[in-house]
């Protein structure tokens, strides 16, 4: 890689250039459909890139008070958001700056919906997803998200302007098809009865994946939006850096305990919390499965927890103390999430761009971003 030395460790690296190779898919949606495209922050907030991605995207979508400031103050355009409940008070701010409010409840919209400055809506549950991680499905028995139609307050919902469901998580357009089905099955009459003029399909659309069928995604969003006359709203976190980013990582140590195993300044824990979370095994540029090649290492972190550990790894030769290793898709959920457990510091923040072999260091991170947190 060509900033694989250039960079302090651990190191967070953004590529410039991948970066706009799936912004442009996600212009081709936009602009063959007529619909709008929001970046949900809850999945990247790099907004050192903010300006680039306001040239091709509507704008930004939040699930608080902070993110939607984030948004609003560094992306600009339409300022979305949706949350599980608001703060009393923090929602007149909220409402001053999101032309869209989301609640996620009657209760929610009864309290607040004569303080809102701009539009807003409901989300519902379609009770149907494809989810295979239970902890990502939102509905999935007593789930606290969305409003199912036995539950539906039509008196309440007088003055919506529209609807928002979010059932995906790194899928496809055909499971989005299935959901439409489903949704409009339940919710089809509401936005006709309602007059509704958007509709919100969520996020979780994996669209800028190398087998995603964008065609046909540009299909169902056209078919809806003309058989509603409703504007169709997007809202994918993953796929804006899908394959975007990486994590620059050294080899501190190696010990042995059955395994070979390397401790890195990368911690799992600490800077990628979604492969304990999840989980998952991401990948290392030039490295092979376990025993595929002819060196076996497990990684760790260097924290005290046990279970810190990113995964067993294989490569051709023999690694060693001061080797660098390259996580790969490491842009999305990992700044957002990351954190200072065992005092480690935080990555380094830096933008590659390919085109020149630039490399620029946003940010770095001490003591003191630790400390301040605690106080």
């Amino acid at each position: 890689m060509g900033y694989t030395d250039k960079v302090p460790t651990p190191c967070y690296v953004a590529d410039k250039q991948k970066l706009i190779k799936n912004l442009e898919i996600l212009k081709r949606v936009r602009e063959e459909t007529g619909c709008k495209i929001l970046l949900a922050q809850k999945a990247f907030s790099m907004f050192s890139l903010y300006p680039l991605i306001s040239e091709y995207l509507d704008g930004t979508t939040a699930s608080s008070l902070f993110e939607a400031k984030l948004g609003y103050e560094e992306m600009g355009g339409e300022t979305h958001i949706f949350a599980p409940a608001y703060r009393e008070e923090e929602f007149d701010e909220i409402s001053d700056i999101c032309g869209h409010i989301v609640f996620n409840s009657f209760n929610q919209v009864r309290k607040y919906k004569d303080r809102v400055k701009g539009s807003w809506g409901v989300r519902v549950n379609p009770e149907y997803s494809e989810q295979d991680t239970a902890i990502y499905d939102p509905c999935a028995p007593y789930s606290r998200l969305g409003i199912k139609l036995s539950d539906f307050d039509y008196d309440a919902f007088s003055g919506a302007e529209g609807i928002h469901f979010h059932t995906l998580c790194e899928q496809d357009s055909y499971a989005l098809e299935h959901t439409l089905a489903h949704f409009e099955e339940k919710f089809g009459q509401i936005i006709r009865d309602f007059k509704l003029k958007w509709v919100n399909f969520g996020g979780g659309h994996h669209i800028t994946r190398d087998n995603y069928d964008v065609s046909h995604l540009i299909q169902l969003i056209k078919q809806f939006s003309e058989k509603y006359n409703v504007q169709v709203y997007l809202e994918p976190g993953e796929a804006i850096a899908l394959n975007a980013g990486t994590l620059v990582t050294e080899v501190m140590d190696i010990v042995h305990n059955e395994s070979d195993i390397a401790i890195v300044d990368a911690s799992a824990a600490c800077h990628m919390p979604d492969v304990l979370e999840m989980p998952y095994r991401p990948e290392i540029i030039g490295a092979g499965k376990k025993g595929e090649k002819k060196y076996t290492y497990r990684f760790g972190g260097n924290t005290c927890l046990a279970g810190d550990i990113i995964g067993d790894y294989s490569f051709d030769e023999p690694i060693n103390p001061g080797d660098r290793k390259v996580l790969c898709d490491m842009a999305i959920y990992s700044m957002v999430k990351n954190n200072t457990f065992n005092g480690i510091n935080l990555p380094s923040i830096a933008v590659y761009d390919s085109e020149t072999d630039e490399v620029t260091v946003i940010k770095q991170f001490g003591y003191d971003d630790f400390k301040n947190r605690l106080s």
